[in-house]
């Protein structure tokens, strides 16, 4: 065993050192980061958590031992004891907070070796994902990679700081519970002591802080972990964390400002940045026709424009056909398309019709038409240098009075795009929604790191799954309805509006939650309008179900993605850079390799067989 680690113990981080030190014995340990030998003097960046210290083996010092450490690389784990001194005029290092000093090595011990990494730690690796996740315990101790964590080690602090302070106590709900299948699917626990029987890792702790606040525990939190067996995406992974929060007696207004409270907190602490509260909030009607997302990044300056008007009566019968079967005209104006050539229209329409629109029409306005299309208006405004044409793949369709229109209500302009689709409302916003998207980052329009923070409120209660041909629920079937939507349960339950939330900042949604529905005779009801039997009711919720008949209190709550949060307080554009050990697109983990074959022996215990 090292007499470093036994009798010395390590006296100071190698990142805090400066000149206040200067002249102090100290003892450090960490890595080797790089190695200079200069003229007989053997100069070593140490790294550990904090940072970095140049440490000095000089052979008048070290007599014998200097000899030794000429086999010292990169990456050796070192202990070194030795004096902080200034370093020489002129050889002061400014990018470093250590740079003004550095530590004479009077005694070392080379506490472990390591081979060639596979790739670079000192500095930003260029090696490819898939390896890094391979040797996810060597990509873990590169400077960047430690910052972030240590970033979300100070967000969750925060969070716990200030839900405590607000009167919320943590805690714990079971890992192993029922599976409850209603969203993504659940990932299944066998049970050893019970054959043919299965657990379900939770999905979140929904049910039980319900029933947590039944119990009287009026203000719960918890930092949780949670599972959904779903695809995977740059920001999704099979488990993450939430902060999970619930409240009783509260009403939505009091939950978005704790939420709010807690955001700014977070933001403050972490960053020092400053988020203006209270945050906006836009209907999920209103979220959806200006942006065509739910999760709207208002950071991109362009909305959509709502032209079922201007082509209800139109001769391009593609239009005015769609009006009159209860479908809309949306269109997206854009800007900064000059360089936009004939081919990057056709991949936007190749685009939209992969998202499933039948079609796309587009413009762009432009000194020359490919047709060229001027009305009279066009032609005056050409003469001032303002809009002089339409290059497009359908204005020709147009009359001269659709484009007036559209020229003065949208003030086109010389280099704006338009985009349109004739489509049922939601399918019309969803497709230009997400061609926004990819067109900002297409042109880098809105790159901007300041937080841009709303609330996307009212959303239906019940959403139709043309794929099982019944309701289901938009967020899950205990968001509780508006109380003046009542009347609609029976007569048109779509039109119902939940007391559901999101929290949106910069194009992500960041957390979602409700308030609940507490009473059984309602939750009952809706359970019949997601088709759920009362048998089924019982079978699957039937702790909750009676829980409710036993005094539960009004009750709402909201869970807030630790991950994304993270993501949006590093800047950093994947979940799997803020999680320690995250999982691939395939859900697999490169460096223990799971999922993985289990030995047969297991197979039989569980009573489980698995078909050749």
């Amino acid at each position: 065993m090292s007499k470093f680690v036994v009798e010395k113990k390590r006296s100071h981080y190698c990142g805090v050192l400066t000149k206040k030190e200067e002249g102090k014995k100290v003892i450090l340990m960490g890595w080797v980061d790089v190695r200079r030998d200069h003229g007989g003097l053997i100069f070593v960046d140490l790294r550990d958590r904090t940072g970095l210290i140049q440490v000095v083996f000089d052979p008048a010092v070290l007599k014998e031992q200097f000899e030794p450490a000429k086999a010292i690389r990169s990456e050796f784990v070192l202990a070194v004891e030795g004096k902080v001194r200034r370093r020489p005029k002129g050889m002061e290092n400014k990018k470093l907070e250590t740079g003004e000093v550095e530590v004479l090595v009077g005694e070392y011990e080379v506490l472990n070796r390591s081979p060639t990494p596979p790739f670079e730690i000192s500095r930003e690796s260029d090696a490819s994902e898939d390896l890094r996740l391979k040797y996810r315990f060597l990509d873990l101790r590169r400077p960047d990679m430690q910052k972030i964590l240590q970033l979300r080690h100070h967000a969750a602090q925060s969070a716990r700081d200030f839900l405590s302070t607000n009167g919320f106590i943590e805690v714990e709900t079971p890992v192993l519970t029922r599976s409850t299948p209603e969203g993504a699917r659940d990932y299944l626990v066998p049970s050893r002591v019970q054959p043919g029987r299965f657990f379900a890792l939770p999905q979140s702790p929904q049910l039980f802080k319900q029933l947590l606040m039944v119990a009287g525990f009026d203000r719960y939190f918890q930092i949780v972990k949670c599972f959904r067996d779903e695809d995977l995406r740059a920001d999704r992974q099979p488990e993450f964390t939430q902060i999970d929060i619930e409240a009783s007696f509260v009403s939505r207004d009091d939950v978005l400002e704790f939420t709010e409270g807690l955001i700014a907190y977070i933001w403050k602490e972490v960053l020092g940045v400053k988020i203006k509260t209270p945050f906006e909030r836009l209907t999920y009607t209103e979220a959806m026709d200006r942006y065509g997302s739910d999760k709207p990044d208002r950071r991109i300056p362009w909305e959509l424009f709502e032209a079922s008007a201007v082509f209800k009566n139109s001769p391009f019968k593609v239009f005015s056909g769609a009006v009159a079967e209860g479908k809309v005209i949306k269109v997206l104006k854009f800007g900064s398309v000059e360089t936009f050539a004939r081919r990057d229209f056709d991949q936007l329409e190749e685009e939209a019709k992969r998202l499933g629109a039948k079609g796309l029409g587009w413009a762009k306005i432009t000194k020359e038409g490919w047709p060229h299309h001027l009305s009279a208006d066009d032609k005056s405004a050409s003469q001032t240098g303002q809009v002089v044409g339409w290059q497009s793949n359908i204005a020709k369709n147009f009359s001269e009075e659709e484009r007036a229109h559209l020229t003065k209500s949208l003030k086109l302009k010389e280099g704006d795009g338009l985009l349109f689709v004739a489509d049922r409302w939601q399918d019309a916003c969803n497709f230009l929604g997400t061609l926004r998207v990819q067109l900002a980052k297409k042109l880098k329009i809105g790159i901007s790191d300041k937080p841009d923070v709303l609330w996307v409120v009212d959303f239906p209660l019940l959403d139709w799954s043309k794929e099982e041909s019944r309701f289901v629920s938009m967020h899950h079937p205990f968001t509780a309805p508006h109380a003046e939507d009542l009347s609609l349960i029976d007569s048109d339950p779509g039109k119902i509006r939940s007391f559901g939330y999101d929290a949106v900042m910069n194009g992500y949604e960041i957390g979602g939650g409700s308030i609940r529905i507490h009473d059984r005779a309602l939750q009952t009801k809706i359970f019949e309008l997601l088709s759920i039997s009362s048998e089924d009711a019982q079978k699957r919720f039937g702790f909750l179900l009676s829980a409710l008949e036993y005094g539960a209190p009004p009750h709402g709550g909201i869970a807030l993605g630790l991950d994304r949060l993270v993501m949006l307080l590093t800047n950093t554009s994947s979940i799997r850079d803020v999680v320690a050990f995250p999982k691939t697109a395939s859900c697999s983990c490169l460096m223990t390799e799971a999922p993985a074959a289990v030995d047969p022996a297991q197979l039989k215990e569980l009573k489980i067989s698995i078909p050749s």
